[in-house]
């Protein structure tokens, strides 16, 4: 993966899903510290993954496409 397009894949399409995306790692961050807990980093990971690749299920992203499935 190019340089260029790590930039534009962090700095480009922020919308809010993404921002509740970030404020959740946060806090699961700041917990998984005060707690000392592994689980609370590993969800705070899951969400810091989807944040800076953003993924997740966007609009119908997560839906099965019943239309090529009737095609088989």
């Amino acid at each position: 993966m190019k340089i260029t397009s790590v930039k534009q894949l962090l700095y480009t399409d922020w919308h809010s899903m993404r921002w509740i995306r970030l404020l959740i790692a946060i806090f699961f961050i700041q917990q998984a510290i005060y707690y000392q807990l592994a689980t609370f980093a590993f969800i705070a990971a899951f969400f810091l993954f989807q944040v800076v690749f953003n993924t997740g299920c966007k609009t119908n992203g997560c839906q099965v496409d019943y239309a090529k499935k009737r095609q088989l």
